[in-house]
């Protein structure tokens, strides 16, 4: 099994960034946290990387659920999405598959609320290509 969602954008990242956030938001999950991959490692390591963010996503129904069903899955959340520059033009944008949950945890409790996540976060990659958008 694949554990990742992806969709390749003919855009430069700064407006992948900014329409992932906003097909996110259009499947109802915020964002938690922003890493920065590209500034961190500028900072820590003095080293140039390609420009990359990661998006903490985060639907409060499904965590909830999640964490009725398998309080540990804590550490899984939120559902990290990933926005990564390949070059001037393309923009790559991946998330975790959710059904990953349930094979890491080996809880069958989680397939309903992986399922929901896993269309959401499908819809709202498949909305960011061109001929959705």
């Amino acid at each position: 099994m694949s554990y990742v969602l992806s969709t390749t954008l003919e855009q430069g990242f700064e407006q992948a960034l900014d329409a992932t956030r906003a097909a996110l938001a259009d499947q109802g999950f915020g964002i938690l946290t922003e890493i920065d991959i590209k500034a961190t490692l500028k900072a820590k390591l003095d080293v140039d990387v390609p420009s990359q963010i990661i998006l903490g996503a985060c639907r409060p129904p499904l965590a909830h659920a999640a964490l009725q069903a398998e309080p540990s899955v804590g550490v899984l959340l939120p559902c990290n999405v990933v926005v990564r520059t390949l070059d001037e033009h393309h923009t790559v944008v991946e998330a975790m598959d959710p059904k990953t949950m349930v094979e890491l945890t080996a809880n069958d409790a989680l397939a309903g609320v992986a399922a929901e996540a896993g269309t959401r976060l499908t819809a709202a990659l498949t909305s960011l290509s061109p001929s959705n958008a």
